[in-house]
């Protein structure tokens, strides 16, 4: 599609072949959810974490707030 422009090849010498990585990505991201979808599991290894009680969960923080007291 872009191949005859001239500023095409300038940018991908420049950054890369954007679009192309883009799709490379897409395709993997695709395959992957497939995959999850037709076994219920992620490819690779995979252990879903155990379920822990109450006493032995360590407390939750909000990373995206700051230290300090926070209004409720």
């Amino acid at each position: 599609m872009f191949q005859d422009a001239p500023i095409y090849h300038q940018l991908v010498a420049e950054r890369g072949d954007v679009p192309a990585r883009v799709r490379d990505a897409a395709t993997t991201i695709r395959l992957e959810l497939e995959q999850v979808m037709n076994t219920g599991r992620p490819p690779g290894p995979f252990a879903p974490a155990q379920p822990q009680s109450p006493q032995t969960q360590a407390p939750r923080h909000n990373a995206a707030l700051p230290p300090g007291p926070h209004p409720r």
